[in-house]
């Protein structure tokens, strides 16, 4: 899809389809949802940000409470070598040395009126942000040097961004961490969340893999560990695979351990009960 604006043709982005559903904690659910609201006319959306350790949901939460809105979903993945251009518009050379803007992720909800998430944007430095910060007042505009033009944001417009909490990161700007809120802390789910999301992603799996899974993840959680609900995502679905490759009854014992093992490494263990020690 194409639009112009002040003459010049930008490229949309298409918006991202996933399959996910978001399973309990509702309380983060209901705070998206109010940070997005507007509640007179002279009111704007905030544009909050999603804190919490790698694979908690950030990302599924932020995407589940755009499709509860009915909205369209643009995702875009910050780096350490994100541009402003890459958030913005980029110009890609075309036959004849004519030169076609495309519009990011982030732009093309802006035009549409959809929901953009800016997935992981501590990542990102000051001078990529620093090109947003009109956007995140009540200006609600970008500005794209290489294209031009002024965009401005659909009043059905929303941001949000996720953010790991961990120390790949960069600090934020302050000017930039007062418009991103509020802050919605995203921590661990309880238990039987745990198994619900699990069961979720996984209904192939047996109870038997979603328990235990379930109680490892519970043990390393009161460890302080860092192991998420992806992390046990990744240890069931590879034992399922082991188990069906099984050649005796000993590999289908061990598979859920080997999965830990190969998944996050010997430490892991102290985590499980183990029924013997693993081959290497």
């Amino acid at each position: 899809m194409n639009v112009e604006i002040d003459g010049v043709i930008l490229h949309l982005a298409h918006p991202d389809e996933l399959t996910v559903r978001w399973v309990g904690q509702e309380e983060l659910m209901r705070q998206l949802l109010a940070a997005w609201m507007v509640v007179t006319e002279t009111d704007i959306p905030m544009s909050p940000r999603l804190i919490g350790k790698p694979g908690v949901g950030k990302t599924t939460l932020a995407y589940a409470a755009a499709k509860r809105m009915g909205r369209d979903v643009f995702i875009m993945q910050a780096t350490l070598d994100t541009r402003p251009e890459d958030l913005l518009v980029t110009p890609v050379l075309e036959g004849e040395g004519r030169l076609r803007y495309v519009a990011s992720a982030l732009v093309s909800a802006m035009i549409l009126g959809g929901i953009a998430i800016l997935d992981e944007g501590n990542r990102m430095s000051e001078k990529s942000w620093a090109s947003l910060a009109p956007l995140l007042d009540n200006r609600r505009y970008v500005e794209s040097i290489v294209a031009g033009v002024k965009i401005k944001a659909h009043p059905n417009f929303r941001l949000v961004t996720t953010m790991n909490d961990d120390a790949s990161t960069f600090e934020l700007p302050e000017y930039i961490h007062s418009r991103l809120q509020p802050q919605i802390l995203i921590d661990f789910p309880e238990k039987d969340e745990e198994y619900l999301i699990l069961k979720e992603n996984l209904p192939f799996a047996d109870d038997r893999t979603l328990e235990y899974v379930t109680n490892f993840l519970e043990q390393a959680h009161a460890a302080d560990e860092r192991y998420s609900v992806r992390d046990g995502i990744n240890i069931a679905r590879y034992s399922i695979k082991l188990k069906s490759l099984a050649t005796d009854r000993e590999h289908e014992r061990l598979a859920l351990e080997m999965a830990v093992v190969q998944t996050l490494g010997e430490e892991a263990l102290r985590y499980v009960r183990r029924a013997r020690p693993v081959a290497s």
